[in-house]
């Protein structure tokens, strides 16, 4: 009699704990940045001035505070650039996953090309995650309220990208030590809440619409009936 086997077939779960890396450090983000806003409301141009009074190398017993405020500016700037790397490396880890979650065989390339490409990265990223909502299998009604989600997050993100890269450079004579500002501020607060809102939403449909283990049930065997045998054809072997 033949033994039938159940065929298993293991599906990634959702990349929970990689979401959860990208809230922390979207978070640490926000918090460093708005400790540099701060400070530069409250001492940047006064510092500015100070280091252009000593010709950018305070000495002296009248340049101790001048060089206690640079340190803490130049502990703020490493804190943000930490935080902002750790951020851009936890979310790429998540989409990865978020990927892989679909498709085990998804490869790691086009995540990192979407983003390293000059030009590309205006747009590929977004569509890199769009594409993994689609193959998640979201429940009908759903395609309009995530594509206006998704749109409001590349949008304030290209808007926070543009403030820091473009305007702050050509915005010199403000006489501040960076030009970070509430605007600025305000802006990556919106991008980071919007992206930290794709994310959840991505992954808690991943997680409520996949099962990790899915078992198929294996075919059932079908055996003809075995006739029963009469007395009349017992077969008798004869001796010699």
């Amino acid at each position: 009699m033949a033994r039938g086997e159940n065929n298993v077939r293991y599906t990634q779960a959702s990349p929970t704990r990689a979401a959860s890396a990208v809230y922390v450090t979207l978070t640490a983000q926000l918090l460093s940045i708005g400790a540099l806003v701060i400070f530069e409301l409250s001492r940047g141009r006064q510092l500015a001035a100070e280091l252009a009074a000593f010709g950018g190398r305070p000495v002296g017993a009248d340049a101790e505070a001048v060089v206690g405020a640079v340190t803490t500016f130049a502990v703020l700037m490493m804190l943000v650039a930490g935080t902002t790397v750790a951020a851009a490396a936890a979310y790429v880890t998540w989409l990865v996953r978020a990927r892989q979650a679909n498709d085990r065989s998804a490869a790691t390339a086009p995540v990192a090309a979407a983003w390293l490409i000059p030009g590309l990265n205006l747009i590929a990223p977004a569509v890199l995650v769009d594409e993994v909502w689609r193959r998640t299998r979201p429940p009908a009604g759903r395609r309009g309220r995530w594509l206006t989600l998704l749109t409001g997050w590349w949008l304030s993100w290209l808007a926070t990208l543009a403030l820091v890269t473009i305007r702050l450079p050509l915005d010199s004579s403000s006489g501040d030590l960076t030009g970070v500002g509430v605007l600025e501020l305000a802006c990556a607060c919106v991008a980071a809440l919007l992206c930290a809102s794709t994310v959840r939403e991505l992954t808690t449909l991943q997680r409520t619409g996949r099962s990790t283990w899915t078992l198929e049930p294996a075919p059932v065997q079908t055996f003809a009936p075995q006739p029963t045998p009469t007395s009349g054809s017992t077969a008798v072997s004869g001796t010699s």
